[in-house]
């Protein structure tokens, strides 16, 4: 077991973990039953993609829309295998990567802004995680419209 490195054991944890909200959220969006073990797989690639990305030491941001495209290039693949739309193994695979901590940081900095009045480590707090937040938030939406842009193309590229 000590042969075991703790990159390999945190990305089993982060893909395993991944998968259960990626499924859950196929659930809500009515995903067709053989469709949920893609979607489950899908998560985990794309929130393991994301670790391994970020244990290297690029920021979350860049890692959330790279791991976004790969998840959208991926979906793409299924969907020409499966005759589905793409978006039926990619929406819910990427719901794990949604920056709800970031997110709530800067809720609970303006909710404090508002009780205790004007204060810049709560001003700093609020637009610091608010920012992150709306970046991984486009690093999501631009990531997963990339390969539409890609391969839908009705234009060459060059």
């Amino acid at each position: 077991m000590e042969t075991i490195s703790p990159l390999l054991v945190g990305l089993v944890n982060d893909m395993f973990f991944a998968a259960i909200p990626a499924v859950g959220f196929a659930l809500v969006f009515n995903v067709p039953q053989k469709a949920l073990g893609y979607c489950a797989l899908g998560g985990a690639i794309g929130h393991g993609s994301r670790y391994v990305m970020m244990h290297f030491g690029i920021p979350i941001e860049w890692a959330t829309f790279f791991a976004a495209t790969l998840v959208g290039m991926i979906g793409v693949h299924w969907s020409h295998k499966f005759l589905a739309h793409p978006k039926v193994f990619t929406v819910a695979a990427l719901i794990p990567m949604v920056p709800g901590v970031f997110a709530f940081k800067a809720m609970i900095a303006m909710v404090e802004i508002n009780q205790q009045g004007y204060a810049p480590e709560l001003i700093a707090s609020l637009m610091e995680n608010f920012l992150k937040a709306m970046f991984i938030i486009a690093g999501l939406a631009v990531g997963l419209a990339m390969p539409g842009l890609l391969f839908y193309r009705r234009k060459p590229i060059v």
